[in-house]
């Protein structure tokens, strides 16, 4: 309902990562599956997720979706350290564990660096030839006919910078996973509680406004979006006011937002 509500074209939704296997996190995922049938799909849809999903869903796919008319590839995730779990031409997706009461993972999606473009004006200045241009774009340097190097900047436009996004649901407060989302443009991390109940976090393994805003800060992330929240809160001021006390550039996101990674 929320991808139709979004415009999202559906088959364009190749993959799917799934952090750990909580009912609020998969059990839409059988209604998703049949959707994609009725719809005519033919494209294989690609599933990461723990281990055990397959077992948990084959019996509900054969039943429900015998004549699915696509396939389902399910990959296991590991929990032992981060690790590389799909790439292509334009993005890595790397895996690393959390700390949840069942086995989680959380995700880091970072776009590859892009080759520069060559000015059109240095093209036609410099009548440069195909494999020239080529040359340029994997950074060598040109030289002019008079034998001096010709300054980049003259030459080429510089790529935007890569875009990464980390998502860390659900999970206790974890320091070790700094290192692994630093620098990150936009960091999706839950935040349950207010601090106020940060034993009671730390014994159901979530995370506290201030705890997730703290990771924001030491990792030196470009924005943090904090999401989750117990439903006992119904004003979420106090829980945005406690993060932002620690990291200013915190939004507290709701259903349907969007938010644009500035290059």
């Amino acid at each position: 309902m929320q991808l139709r509500k979004n415009k999202v074209n559906f088959s364009k939704i190749n993959h799917i990562f799934l952090s750990h296997l909580h009912g609020d996190h998969i059990f839409g995922l059988m209604g998703l599956i049949s959707t994609f049938g009725l719809l005519g799909r033919r494209s294989a849809l690609h599933i990461h997720a723990h281990e055990d999903l397959k077992g948990l869903f084959e019996p509900h796919l054969n039943y429900f979706c015998s004549d699915l008319p696509y396939q389902i590839v399910f990959h296991n995730l590991t929990f032992d350290g981060p690790k590389i779990i799909y790439e292509d031409k334009k993005v890595t997706v790397e895996s690393f564990p959390l700390s949840h009461r069942v086995p989680t993972c959380g995700f880091l999606f970072k776009e590859k660096p892009k080759q520069p473009n060559v000015r059109k004006e240095a093209i036609h200045k410099y009548q440069l030839q195909v494999r020239e241009i080529v040359a340029l774009k994997e950074g060598h340097p040109f030289i002019g006919e008079d034998g001096k190097m010709v300054p980049e900047e003259e030459l080429i436009i510089p790529a935007p910078r890569p875009a990464s996004y980390a998502f860390c649901s659900d999970t206790r407060y974890l320091r070790r996973i700094i290192p692994v989302i630093e620098g990150v443009d936009l960091l999706y991390h839950e935040a349950t509680f207010g601090h106020e109940l940060k034993d009671l976090a730390k014994s159901t393994s979530h995370t506290t406004a201030k705890q997730a805003a703290t990771i924001a800060r030491d990792a030196n992330v470009g924005k943090l979006l904090l999401g989750h929240f117990s439903s006992r809160y119904r004003d979420l001021k106090p829980l945005e006011e406690e993060a932002k006390a620690v990291f200013e550039k915190t939004v507290m996101v709701k259903d349907n937002d969007v938010f644009t990674i500035e290059r």
